[in-house]
C-alpha cells in the first residue's frame, strides 16, 4: 500500500488516468489544479477524489485535476500554504490546531459529518470495560486518536493518565505489530478498521461517535490566497467532489470497485468501510458551526490548543452548500 499511497493521479482530457511519475510531458502539461488528501489509506477521505478522476466528474465542471495523496495531515498543510494543492482534504481538527499556529487557511466544506473513526480492538475483547488497566494505540500524544482514546477512557468513568495507558505508537502497521504482541489491546483510527477486522487481526468494537459530542470527522481547506486568486477553480474541484460522494452513495458497489483498486484494498473491505462512513459523507459541504465550536471546546479541554480564536473565521462560509446540477 505504500507504494500506492504515493502514486499521482492525473485526469487528461480523453478522462483517462495516468501514473503522474509515468505521464507524457505533453499530458502532464495539461493539468491545471492539484489536490490532496493527508492520506491515501481511509475511504471516506480519499474516496470522492479517486471516483472523481475515475469518472469523470471533474472533467465535467471543466477542470484538469491531479489526485495527490500525502503522508500525513502536516505535510499537505504544507503543501496547500505553498500553492502546490489547491483543495486539501485531512481530519477536521487540522482547520483549528493549524490556524491557531498562524497558518492562512480557510475550511470551505465539510467532507465527512459527524465522527467516523473507529475504536479497534483485540479478536478476543469484547467489551470496553475489558480494557481497564490495559494500553491503547495511538498515532501520536496530542493528535485527534489521543483526544479519542482519552474520550472513551473517560466515558467509562476512568481516568486516562491512569486507568489505561494510551501509546503513540505512529502509522497502522505498528499499531497492528503492537496489538499481535499484546503490547495494546486497542487502537483508534478510521474506517480503515474494516480491512484489519476482515484480516482477522483486530474488529471495530464501535464508532467513535458514541463518545464523542458535535463533531466534523473530515474537512476540504484551501489557503487564504488561493481564495482570491482561485475561487472558480475552487467551486470546481469542489462540484465534482460532491458529485462523486453522490455517485458513492447512490452506486455503491461500482463506486467500491473503482476505490479498491486505487488504495489496495479489496472490494469487500471497501464495502465494510462504506458501512462506517459511507452514511456520514457530506452532501453538499455544510459546516455545522455548532459543531465546529463543540470541537473547538474538546480540543482547549484536552490542551491540544491553548487559544480560542473565533470559528467563524476559521472557515470560508460562500463555497457550500454545493449546489449540483440535474
Amino acid at each position: 500500500m505504500s507504494s500506492i499511497s504515493r502514486r499521482r493521479f492525473l485526469v487528461t482530457a480523453s478522462g483517462t488516468v495516468v501514473a503522474g511519475a509515468l505521464a507524457p510531458a505533453f499530458v502532464r502539461a495539461q493539468a491545471s489544479v492539484k489536490v490532496g488528501t493527508a492520506v491515501l489509506g481511509d475511504y471516506a477521505l480519499a474516496g470522492p477524489f479517486i471516483v472523481a478522476v475515475e469518472k469523470g466528474f471533474f472533467r465535467t465542471e471543466n477542470v484538469n485535476v491531479e489526485y495527490v495523496p500525502f503522508r500525513g495531515g502536516p505535510n499537505l498543510v504544507k503543501a496547500v500554504i505553498a500553492g502546490e494543492i489547491l483543495l486539501g482534504a485531512a481530519g477536521s481538527t487540522d482547520i483549528l490546531v493549524f490556524r491557531e499556529a498562524g497558518m492562512p487557511l480557510k475550511m470551505v466544506a465539510t467532507h465527512t459529518e459527524g465522527n467516523h473513526f473507529t475504536f479497534n480492538v483485540a479478536p478476543d475483547v469484547q467489551t470496553v470495560a475489558e480494557l481497564k488497566g490495559k494500553a491503547i494505540g495511538v498515532t501520536s500524544a496530542g493528535a485527534t486518536t489521543w483526544v479519542f482514546a482519552r474520550m472513551v477512557a473517560q466515558a467509562q468513568g476512568w481516568d486516562p493518565d491512569r486507568d489505561v495507558k494510551i501509546v503513540g505508537l505512529g502509522g497502522l502497521d505498528a499499531q497492528l505489530a503492537a496489538l499481535a504482541r499484546k503490547e495494546i489491546h486497542a487502537f483508534v483510527w478510521g474506517d480503515g478498521g474494516a480491512v484489519t477486522q476482515l484480516a482477522g487481526k483486530s474488529k471495530v468494537l464501535m464508532r467513535l461517535d458514541k463518545v464523542t459530542p458535535r463533531w466534523i470527522s473530515q474537512i476540504q481547506y484551501v489557503s487564504e490566497d488561493g481564495i482570491k486568486k482561485q475561487g472558480d477553480d475552487i467551486r470546481k474541484v469542489m462540484k465534482g467532489l460532491f458529485s462523486a460522494i453522490k455517485f458513492m452513495t447512490e452506486h455503491t458497489s461500482d463506486a467500491a470497485e473503482i476505490v479498491a483498486k486505487k488504495i489496495g484494498w479489496s472490494t469487500e473491505a471497501v464495502l465494510a468501510a462504506h458501512k462506517i462512513s459511507g452514511p456520514l459523507m457530506s452532501a453538499d459541504g455544510t459546516v455545522s458551526m455548532e459543531a465546529l465550536r463543540s470541537m473547538q471546546d474538546t480540543l482547549l479541554e484536552f490542551g491540544v490548543i491553548k487559544k480560542r480564536l473565533p470559528v467563524e473565521e476559521h472557515v470560508a462560509r460562500e463555497f457550500a452548500p454545493v449546489k449540483l446540477g440535474g
